[in-house]
């Protein structure tokens, strides 16, 4: 006879999913639940990340909980440690500490299909067993261990990462160079850039960089802010524009759709390029810093510095491919040899859209289903985003087809509400396994697939020759949600019941 399980749920990730999760299992009078976080403290990739400039690239009233609005944002994109030290208020707040077990990275789940819960492998430590799983991982899974480059090991000198930097280690003054121009190092480039000797960046593609329309939030605006609904008001009329435009990329007539893109990338590349001209001085720099694809095929950034960065005397662009890193630099292929003191690899994360992300064995379902295997054959899908048949008792707050255009706060708590309803209405019916029926988990993500036939067009056709992690290995665009946030929202906190199937555990075994 199997033993019971040690928690009703587990929740994997203590990062804004993770504490979404949390608050809406204690508000819904679920309390034995626990945390399961890797790392040391709560907040996620705002724990794990400290990288120079590093700060949040949407407006801070679109970037928190809805249960946990704050007034007093020092700026209107606050930087990392104002938004990580929010994260640990929250998760004060509600009491959530005394629920999270930190340093306990999962490495494998596994379903017991004789005991009707998950057991959780977590490294050298003990196996955690509960009844219901939330993964909260995120969109960012884990950095890349392998950047790709030949002799990355070989290095001689400093390696910083944006998820492993050290503060103690003084660069002014030192040769840098950089590889990536991604999201990260948009904001590391023009922080350090004052204070190294000398700065290279290695381009392989040019990023979007619009002006960031930042600014110090005055006490008086704060109190504006703290009048209740004022912030909700704000969120709500973003989140209206944002929703109709992607509804009406997604529900338009293709031909026209497809015709207003082609457009729209058109105009805004030719506008960037003359943005471009008036801020960076050298002609041939400029011009390599342009992208030819459209705004949003791959992630844009915001920066105020990026740009100008490239007009100091000490930065330097190379767009020449790497051919290795040797022990003293960097060796491009027209045969230049780049000699650092340091090296910074700001080369990118696996992210949850992509099927290489999910590795065989580390996700195992009912009757040795992985998912893993389902999702390299069949493509990644998960009805609403968070549940894959094969998967009972299971959800992901960050799953295929997740993004809707918002701030990650307001999607990962539509899923966790999603996560709970089903549990609660398990409890309710006196079962103790709920799964998703496979009948309508395939409606739906039929639905979905030919929703998102625009998307696929601007991404894999339109800008099909820039590599974006919008696009995944198999040529989809399950990064992002074909719907509108609001239909999203309705379909996590409103979705039929009977969509799932109810059971309880096998005979013999306690409940």
């Amino acid at each position: 006879m199997n033993n019971p399980p040690q928690y009703e749920v587990a929740v994997i990730g203590a990062g804004p999913g993770g504490i979404a999760a949390g608050v809406k299992l204690r508000q819904a009078g679920i309390e034995d639940f626990v945390i399961l976080e890797r790392s040391d403290e709560v907040g996620g990739s705002w724990h794990e990340n400290h990288y120079p400039g590093l700060g949040v690239d949407i407006p801070a009233v679109a970037y928190q909980y809805s249960f946990a609005r704050n007034a007093k944002w020092s700026r209107v994109f606050p930087l990392g440690a104002e938004v990580k030290a929010y994260h640990m208020e929250v998760a004060r707040r509600f009491d959530l500490y005394r629920n999270v077990r930190f340093d306990t990275n999962v490495e494998r789940e596994v379903w017991d299909d004789e005991g009707g819960y998950w057991k959780l492998h977590t490294g050298e430590g003990p196996v955690v067993t509960a009844r219901f799983l939330i993964s909260a991982v995120g969109a960012f899974v884990r950095p890349k261990a392998e950047v790709g480059i030949p002799g990355v090991d070989s290095f001689a000198g400093k390696v910083q990462r944006p998820t492993d930097w050290d503060h103690d280690y003084d660069m002014a003054g030192k040769r840098v160079g950089i590889i990536g121009t991604g999201a990260s190092a948009v904001q590391i480039i023009p922080s350090i850039a004052p204070h190294v000797g000398t700065l290279t960046v290695f381009q392989r593609t040019p990023v979007w960089s619009i002006p960031k329309p930042d600014f110090r939030i005055p006490p008086t605006a704060q109190k504006v802010l703290a009048v209740p609904g004022v912030q909700a008001a704000l969120h709500g009329g973003a989140l209206l524009v944002i929703d109709s435009v992607l509804r009406g990329v997604v529900k338009g007539p293709n031909r026209t759709v497809h015709t207003v893109m082609d457009q729209f990338d058109a105009v805004c590349i030719a506008a960037y390029r003359r943005y471009v001209s008036r801020v960076v001085q050298d002609p041939a720099t400029r011009e390599r810093l342009t992208p030819n694809f459209g705004l949003f095929a791959k992630r844009p950034t915001m920066s105020n510095g990026y740009l100008k960065a490239y007009n100091r005397d000490n930065v330097s662009l190379v767009t020449d491919s790497i051919e290795t890193i040797t022990p003293t630099g960097v060796r491009t292929r027209d045969g230049v040899e780049h000699e650092f003191d340091v090296l910074i690899l700001a080369t990118g994360y696996e992210v949850f859209s992509d099927p290489e992300t999910y590795r065989p064995g580390t996700v195992v379902g009912r009757n040795g289903f992985d998912l893993a295997k389902f999702y390299n054959e069949e493509g990644l899908q998960a009805y609403e985003s968070v549940s894959v048949h094969g998967l009972p008792n299971r959800w992901t707050l960050c799953g295929p087809y997740s993004w809707t255009g918002s701030g990650w706060h307001a999607f990962v708590e539509m899923t966790s509400d999603h996560a709970v309803r089903a549990i609660t209405e398990t409890r309710g019916r006196g079962a103790a396994i709920c799964e998703i029926r496979k009948e309508a988990a395939d409606a739906y993500h039929r639905r979905i697939y030919h929703q998102g036939e625009t998307l696929r067009y601007y991404l894999a056709d339109l800008n099909g020759h820039v590599p974006t992690y919008y696009r995944n290995s198999q040529g989809d665009t399950t990064y992002v949600r074909p719907s509108g946030f609001f239909e999203a929202r309705r379909g996590n906190r409103k979705f039929p019941l009977d969509d799932y199937l109810y059971t309880t555990v096998p005979e013999g075994v306690p409940a």
